[in-house]
């Protein structure tokens, strides 16, 4: 069977997927904009794209416009492979930069699948979720429309799609949630798991710090520091956490762009600001910070020890995509409070896997924290039941690379999700 992979960013979702395609002895291609490594077993096409909007687009439909830039430019990609005779029986492909829009055009007998990642709601998901960075504008249901316009396109022509979560599934419409399969990306459970012998080194005015499981280390990781993540309700737990903890340590993995939601406004000066110092300038005046530190974005077994010695976790998101993030540290059997949002209540179950806290109040999510931190069985318990249903549920090897293989196959076979 030849297969073709498409995802802007490759391997992206697929990063395991297109690899045990590839060794079932299937020919494997990918076409991708952004660099890559090399993937076993994928031929990797890069392609360029082309043009900008136009100055005249009108503000909702200009979102749509770069994605059709991007559809084309995968088309003329595709028109070029199969002048070379590549015809893929399979496209899975990443539709959210509107890449896979024209593929049917080229291929039209190939069997298309498409990885169902958010569907945009007005109401009921992340957009006005949280009143504090509440958006002024009025046209929001007719912006959001139309930036889902590009999924709404592929509804025709896909035949089938696959969704990490069940509450992400749920919020593509009918009939086409119909045809959606929910698997997740997968966990590597076997390499990810508790390490009493991990130790992370944290930089202090003294000098370099070692931390370890006999430490009281309190983790929260973002992929950067912002408020769709919870990143203000988190700072603002902090200075109850730390005087009821005079021993603990806060260490937080993120960078200081944004990758969800609105830039920070600029300062009283006009000059640039990121979330994590508007946040922390917000509270720093009532806590240690010599015992705050926040390590940037670091290398991936770094970020595993980080959980690894964790002595209470914190995953706090609003109503969006959930985070592999949160997945690895209950893999890392790591003691979590997270938020009692959705689709975090897939994985989270309050006094089961985790303890779930109300988004919008700081007071309780410390206390959370600090009971947690006072309770050694009770981490050790939560973090266990955290693991197993990890390794129960976001395998990738027992359980979610199975099905996203047998996913494929059914596509091919012409059966529905």
């Amino acid at each position: 069977m030849n297969i073709l992979f498409v995802h802007q960013n490759f391997p992206g979702q697929f990063k395991h997927l297109a690899p045990a395609m590839a060794r079932q002895g299937h020919r494997v291609v990918a076409l991708h904009i952004n660099a890559c490594p090399p993937v076993p077993g994928v031929e990797l096409v890069r392609y360029p794209v082309a043009g900008r909007p136009g100055q005249g687009t009108h503000r909702w439909v200009a979102d749509l416009e770069v994605k059709t830039l991007r559809g084309e430019a995968t088309w003329q990609a595709a028109m070029k492979l199969r002048e070379q005779g590549f015809v893929p029986d399979v496209i899975v492909a990443h539709p959210g930069w509107g890449e896979s829009l024209f593929l049917q055009q080229v291929w039209p007998q190939a069997r298309l699948g498409i990885y169902c990642e958010f569907f945009y709601q007005h109401q009921g998901a992340d957009v006005g979720f949280d009143p504090e960075f509440g958006n002024p504008d009025t046209d929001n249901a007719c912006r959001l429309q139309m930036k889902n316009a590009n999924y709404e396109l592929h509804f025709a022509r896909a035949h089938a799609g696959i969704a990490p979560t069940h509450w992400q599934a749920s919020l593509f419409p009918e009939p086409f949630a119909s045809r959606i399969a929910v698997i997740h990306d997968g966990i590597r459970t076997d390499l990810i798991r508790p390490d009493p012998s991990a130790r992370i080194r944290v930089q202090t005015a003294q000098g370099v710090l070692q931390l370890g499981q006999g430490d009281e280390v309190i983790t929260f990781v973002n992929r950067n520091l912002e408020p769709y993540r919870g990143y203000h309700q988190f700072m603002r737990a902090l200075p109850a956490i730390l005087k009821a903890r005079p021993k603990a340590r806060v260490v937080i993995i993120g960078g200081n762009e944004v990758s969800y939601g609105a830039a920070p406004p600029p300062g009283p000066d006009g000059k640039p600001q990121t979330w994590r110092d508007i946040f922390l300038n917000e509270v720093k005046g009532d806590l240690d910070v010599s015992r705050l530190h926040f390590v940037g974005k670091v290398p991936y077994a770094d970020f595993l020890r980080v959980l690894q010695v964790s002595t209470v976790h914190v995953y706090l998101t609003y109503p969006f995509v959930l985070s592999w993030s949160l997945l690895e540290a209950m893999s890392a059997g790591c003691a979590i409070v997270a938020s009692d949002t959705a689709p975090v209540r897939e994985a989270i179950r309050h006094g089961e896997t985790g303890q779930l806290v109300d988004f919008f109040d700081p007071a309780a999510l410390a206390q959370q924290v600090i009971d947690l931190c006072e309770n050694p069985a009770e981490r050790a318990r939560l973090g266990a039941q955290a693991r197993a249903f990890a390794v129960e549920n976001y395998d990738l090897e027992t359980r979610c690379l199975p099905g996203q293989m047998a996913w494929v196959q059914g596509l091919a076979n012409n059966r529905a999700a």
